[in-house]
């Protein structure tokens, strides 16, 4: 278990309280799509709020590289961050350090929130630049950082501050850890991890991993073409990354070493477009055309799966079995959660989720509170499993000491 400092054994009245979160969420002509990630963070700042500190928030929003970005500013976020936020009052600044910054941050009153701009608008946020860590623990007496998502970065916001200031865990963050640390370290055996997504070579770490912790191991979406391939099997114009073909043998001998049963689709839904509603069909895995794009899970696999799910006491999943975005190609990755949810209410299976896309995924499905845990994060969730060390999570350590 990681030692950290926690919000409520802080005090927090009467100080200034920089909170580091994530309010990266997708955005489609003009409307968030998806603002998990926001309501994630809602209780520790009313904490703060409540409890009359003065909160001021410093995020990350896209990939603007150090320069302004009016597609990316956070201001387009405020709105929907005040009506979460209720009564308390939330100001916004469009710069995050600076004499402009630190005069907003002075009229900011206690018990009230203020929003920093994008923090990537300056590339030394991305570069874990010294003096802007300090420029922007110059604003605060206390340092809290709520964004497990982004503490695999060695960032100015994420493991600079830290240096600084003292330093705590948000609710959010207690969370993330207390239940990763809880549920995967005690994980009831046997456990099957389902990893799905796109590509290969971002999980090549977490699968070589799995199979050393998982009693089954399965692999789905576009990925899982790159494993078909590998075994000599026609994927058509699918996804494919041909040049991992060595990585997937390997991973496969890994798992028959370590006894971790390594599952792929047996039955495919493929169509010759890739587009919503393409006209389809549901073939055998040996039988993809060449002119064909794999694109879910066929029923076989789908019983297959729920199947598999009955046996183990344990599920691990990260990424959609399928272009979950376009229907009707969500079905196998919708049929997948259905059943999760259905074991974990049942008490016959402990339900571990984490992830960007497969947090879209169950929320499509309305299933958000019907797994045993859920993780915000992408990509520090996935080297949480990898057994890596986050340097943000280092951080929180250091200043625990």
């Amino acid at each position: 278990m990681a030692k950290f400092n926690r919000l409520k054994d802080c005090v927090v009245s009467n100080k200034n309280v920089i909170v580091r979160v994530d309010l990266n969420v997708p955005i489609i002509d003009n409307k968030i799509t998806d603002d998990t990630r926001i309501k994630a963070v809602i209780p520790t700042l009313q904490y703060l709020a409540n409890n009359q500190a003065k909160v001021i928030v410093i995020s990350h929003f896209g990939r603007p590289e150090g320069k302004i970005e009016k597609s990316m500013s956070l201001l387009q976020i405020v709105n929907h961050l005040q009506k979460l936020l209720g009564d308390i009052k939330l100001n916004f600044v469009d710069d995050c350090i600076g004499l402009k910054v630190e005069q907003a941050v002075s009229n900011t009153k206690f018990g009230e929130i203020i929003l920093l701009e994008n923090l990537r608008f300056y590339k030394a946020e991305t570069k874990g630049d010294a003096d802007f860590s300090k420029q922007l623990a110059s604003l605060a007496n206390l340092y809290v950082n709520d964004a497990f998502s982004c503490s695999h970065r060695s960032h100015a916001s994420i493991t600079g501050i830290p240096t600084i200031l003292k330093s705590c865990a948000g609710l959010l963050m207690e969370s993330e850890l207390d239940n990763l640390t809880l549920n995967l370290d005690n994980a009831q055996k046997p456990m099957i991890a389902v990893v799905g997504g796109a590509k290969v070579s971002t999980k090549i770490d977490l699968l070589k991993e799995l199979v050393k912790k998982a009693q089954t191991l399965v692999v789905a979406g576009g990925m899982a073409n790159s494993f078909i391939y590998a075994l000599g099997h026609n994927i058509g114009k699918s996804l494919c990354e041909k040049d991992l073909r060595d990585n997937a043998l390997e991973i496969l001998q890994l798992a028959k070493i370590h006894n971790c049963q390594f599952i792929l689709p047996v039955d495919v839904v493929v169509a010759k477009n890739f587009a919503e509603n393409a006209s389809h069909r549901t073939v055998d895995i040996k039988d993809v055309e060449a002119d064909d794009i794999i694109l879910d899970l066929g029923l076989q696999t789908s019983k297959l799966l729920a199947k598999k799910l009955a046996e183990h006491k344990t599920v691990l999943w990260n990424g959609p079995l399928g272009a979950f975005e376009l229907k009707p190609f969500n079905l196998g990755t919708v049929a997948f959660a259905n059943e999760v949810a259905k074991l974990t209410a049942q008490n016959k299976l402990l339900s571990i989720a984490g992830g960007g896309d497969v947090v879209s995924a169950i929320n499509s499905c309305n299933l958000f509170d019907k797994f045993t845990y859920i993780s915000t994060a992408g990509g520090a969730f996935l080297e949480w499993l990898e057994g890596k060390k986050l340097p943000g999570i280092l951080a929180l350590e250091k200043s625990a000491k």
